[in-house]
């Protein structure tokens, strides 16, 4: 047991996951995947080295509150050895599969050409993770796919125009912005693609007021604010590095959604959770679904499922803040005798 590869804890708690919330199984149509991202027995030391989930295997589920019902995880694909290039080669071609196969040849003519700028010729030099591959499942079965490319150089100029009028707009009124890298989402009733960057410097969050005027969303501000407010114990300025800002475009407007790196927190308070919860009482449909979720997630000889990583609250002219979480999860996690050996 003690050598078995960590793919069949993956998929045993994807399938057992997916029982709890009532969707799909997303295992059995990405087991090839799973195998090949997850070869090593758990809590292998050399799985602590990726950008997806630092310290831990690069397996990553989250909640969101616009998508209350779905399974939803994200991995950094193949073995921990594996060149960016090649994980970049490897969301792609299960990205590809998976929606020629779920979602239809005209949604896979649209990912091939929104894709090809970072997937192309010379467009892998220098790359260091690649790319994060991300699913969700439904009741009905794959809902979403996205691949999540990184970014380098000059890349943002070939964002599609309206998306790229928003970067520039962002890098303008906020100079320290940092690209990390563009998704891009595939499901079964639209198709999307956003940048995300890291705001590498302390952001008080009042400061993001002029960008968020400029985008045409100045009054959610406030919402946003009283949302973290409430759930950092009262915190209204980051800390360096703790920050990362997604824009993107859709049919109904821009949309912006803000990431708080939860270890980046020095006084995050114990009772985050409560908090959180308190501040959904308003929404009893997604804080139920926010329990089922956890209990999904949690092992059946623990209590808990984990330590939530990232606390994000997406927005825009068209709907107001809703909140996503994401999970590092206690089985996931590379014990620290496992570190001590990478250090050794």
């Amino acid at each position: 047991m003690a050598n078995r590869p960590l793919s069949d804890t993956v998929t045993r708690r994807l399938a057992q996951a997916a029982r709890a919330l009532g969707t799909a199984d997303p295992g059995p149509p990405m087991a090839g995947l799973i195998a090949r991202t997850f070869p090593l027995p758990a809590g292998d030391p050399r799985y602590a080295r990726n950008a997806l989930a630092p310290m831990a295997a690069p397996f990553e589920p989250s909640f969101s509150e616009t998508q209350p019902g779905k399974l939803r995880f994200t991995i950094e694909p193949l073995e921990p050895a594996a060149a960016g290039v090649d994980r970049r080669d490897e969301a792609t071609r299960e990205m590809r599969r998976l929606v020629g196969a779920f979602l239809g040849r005209d949604t896979l003519r649209w990912f091939d050409e929104r894709s090809e700028p970072y997937r192309g010729f010379g467009s892998g030099g220098n790359l260091d993770y690649g790319a994060f591959f991300g699913a969700s499942t439904d009741r009905d079965g794959l809902y979403a796919s996205k691949v999540y490319y990184e970014t380098q150089g000059d890349q943002a100029v070939q964002l599609p125009p309206a998306l790229f009028q928003l970067v520039a707009t962002a890098q303008r009124l906020l100079p320290a912005l940092r690209p990390l890298f563009t998704t891009i989402s595939a499901q079964r009733d639209a198709g999307g693609q956003r940048l995300t960057f890291l705001y590498p410097q302390a952001l008080k969050l009042a400061e993001l007021q002029p960008m968020m005027d400029a985008l045409g969303m100045g009054d959610r501000l406030p919402a946003v604010m009283q949302i973290l407010g409430l759930v950092l114990g009262g915190r209204f300025e980051l800390p360096p590095g703790a920050t990362l800002i997604a824009l993107g475009q859709t049919p109904q407007g821009p949309e912006f959604e803000l990431y708080v790196q939860l270890s980046q927190i020095p006084d995050l308070p114990p009772e985050f959770l409560s908090l959180l919860t308190l501040g959904l009482g308003e929404r009893p449909r997604e804080l139920a679904a926010l329990s089922r979720w956890m209990s999904a997630f949690t092992p059946d000889d623990d209590v808990w499922p984990g330590r939530f990583s990232i606390l994000s609250v997406r927005t825009g002219p068209a709907f107001p803040p809703r909140i996503s979480l994401y999970l590092r999860p206690a089985e996931f996690e590379v014990s620290p005798q496992a570190l001590q050996q990478i250090a050794a």
